[in-house]
């Protein structure tokens, strides 16, 4: 193999490697199993309602703004269920607090949007799957955008969010998490 040929193979291994394992969510207060500070309060559950701290990093190059999204796959809905929402999170901001959920709190950076969720309003709404459903997958997923805002507001439905999302996403990475009562 000739050293022009290695060369570009090496360089096609390298942007391969940086590409697949770049963008990444974490939060100190996830591990496998949600806990009474993420579950919902009201609908029978009792859980405390708070929005766990997220942090990301490794965003691709173009990267405008950022969204979070909790969603439930399994809800017994036909089309899951959404408990979080949060789009127009400028570029530089890398992190969400613990409680950013609450829109009372205003913890979230200047110009980010919560739009309603299937709870019907706006904010972080905790797991509260159905008593005796096998526990259900909790998947809190981070969004790199290419538009520094999206053209939606609070009161956007989260299906019409997630085509925004989806539409716009250079990249996105998740954390899974599970609750069953």
């Amino acid at each position: 193999m000739g050293r022009s040929m290695m060369t570009a193979v090496a360089l096609m291994w390298m942007s391969l490697s940086l590409l697949a394992g770049g963008f990444t969510l974490k939060s100190p207060d996830i591990s496998g199993q949600l806990t009474m500070e993420q579950v919902y309060n009201g609908f029978g559950c009792s859980g405390e309602n708070i929005s766990p701290e997220l942090s990301w990093s490794g965003a691709p190059k173009g990267t405008k703004s950022f969204a979070v999204t909790l969603y439930d796959p399994d809800a017994p809905t036909g089309s899951g269920w959404w408990h979080w929402i949060v789009f127009n999170i400028p570029a530089d901001v890398h992190r969400l607090p613990r409680g950013a959920g609450d829109p009372a709190k205003r913890l979230l950076p200047k110009g980010a949007v919560q739009s309603v969720t299937d709870f019907g309003k706006p904010g972080f709404g905790g797991a509260c799957p159905p008593v005796g459903d096998r526990a259900h997958r909790y998947i809190f997923t981070v969004y790199a955008l290419d538009v520094a805002t999206l053209p939606l507001g609070p009161q956007s439905a989260p299906a019409l969010v997630g085509f925004m999302l989806e539409k716009h996403a250079l990249a996105k990475a998740s954390l899974i998490a599970y609750y069953g009562r």
